[in-house]
C-alpha cells in the first residue's frame, strides 16, 4: 500500500503523521485490497480540513472532515472512512454468503413441486394419477 501524507498551508504534527499511519494500519483488517491512500490535511485560519481517500481494487472510498483542531479533523475523517471500510467489507461477505446458500440450494433437486408434482427436468411437470 503506498501512503501519502500532504499538507497545505501548514505543517503536519509528527504525532499527528503517527496517528494517520497507525489509523490506516487499522482500516487494513477490514479491507486486505488497499492500493493506495492520501491524506491531505488543509488549514484555512481557524479550520482544519481533512480528507482521506483510500483506492481499493475496483472502489474509491473518500471521507472528508472539518474541525478547529488537525487532530480531530483526521479522527473523524478516519471515523467516516472506517464505517465506509466495515459496510464495503459486510457487502463483500453478504455477497459471499449468498452464492453459497444459492450453491446449496441448487444442489437440492426439486423433486417436490406444490401438490405432489414430480419434475422430470425437460420441463413437463407430471401429475400423480
Amino acid at each position: 500500500m503506498r501512503t501519502h501524507v500532504t499538507a497545505r498551508h501548514c505543517e503536519i504534527d509528527p504525532e499527528d503523521r503517527l496517528l494517520a499511519e497507525q489509523r490506516l494500519e487499522k482500516l487494513s483488517r477490514y479491507v486486505h485490497d488497499i492500493v493506495e491512500a492520501h491524506v491531505v490535511l488543509t488549514a484555512e485560519n481557524y479550520r482544519h480540513v481533512a480528507e482521506v481517500t483510500l483506492r481499493l481494487k475496483g472502489h474509491e472510498l473518500v471521507g472528508r472532515e472539518e474541525a478547529n483542531s488537525p487532530r480531530l479533523a483526521l479522527s473523524a475523517a478516519f471515523d467516516h472512512i472506517e464505517h465506509q471500510t466495515r459496510k464495503l467489507k459486510d457487502r463483500r461477505l453478504d455477497w459471499r454468503r449468498g452464492d453459497r446458500a444459492r450453491a446449496i440450494d441448487a444442489m437440492e433437486s426439486p423433486a417436490e413441486l406444490d401438490g405432489g408434482e414430480e419434475f422430470d427436468g425437460g420441463g413437463a411437470v407430471r401429475g400423480e394419477d
